[in-house]
Formats: C-alpha cells, structure tokens, sequence
C-alpha cells in the first residue's frame, strides 16, 4: 500500500516536470520555496555550480573569508540564473491546483 501511494506521488511529480510548455531550465520546487532542474540545461548549470562550489571550497581552504565570499557569490549567480530561465518561485505545498480546486491536475 504504501509502495503504491510512493510510486503513485513519484509519477505525479514526473508528470509536473515533464509538463513544460514555456521550456523553463528550472521549474518550482513542489514543497517549499526555490527550484529543480527540469531540463537538461538546468541539470548542466547545478553540476556546473557543484564542481565550482566544491573547487573553491578545497582551492580556499586556508584562507574561509575568501572561499565564503566565493561560494556566496557564486550562490547568487545560480539564484540568478534559475530566476532568469526559471519558473516563478513561490511557497508552495503539493502539486498545483486547478481551477475545479483539485489538485489532481496532472493525472
């Protein structure tokens, strides 16, 4: 029963990313605030960010002002990029309704 209703919510989430008719690289997280990466440019840019994150955490190990500052403006080109070729973010708490008010939109 529970793997059903597990397999059931993994589909509804596959289904909220695959439906992308602006091609957005990031849409919506589903709980809370921010994004996910929903095509491949988006999965391209947080590896991107990843392998940088990781470089400048490890380059700037002996001097933290530096690889904070690093890291943090960093941060802030990702956040700009997923505003750019993101969806709208906002807090949000399970699949989007529709009008009807269900929230079995993407069935």
């Amino acid at each position: 029963m529970i793997k059903d209703s597990t397999t059931a919510m993994f589909k509804k989430y596959i289904n909220y990313l695959r439906d992308n008719p602006n091609s957005y690289w990031f849409k919506a997280k589903l709980y809370g605030w921010g994004w996910t990466p929903a095509k491949w440019q988006g999965w391209v840019v947080l590896l991107v960010w990843l392998a940088f994150f990781v470089y400048f955490t490890n380059k700037f190990n002996a001097r933290p002002v530096i690889g904070v500052f690093s890291v943090l403006l960093l941060t802030a080109v990702l956040i700009g990029i997923c505003y750019k070729k993101g969806e709208k973010p906002g807090w949000r708490w399970g699949l989007p309704k529709d009008e009807k008010g269900s929230d079995d939109l993407l069935k």
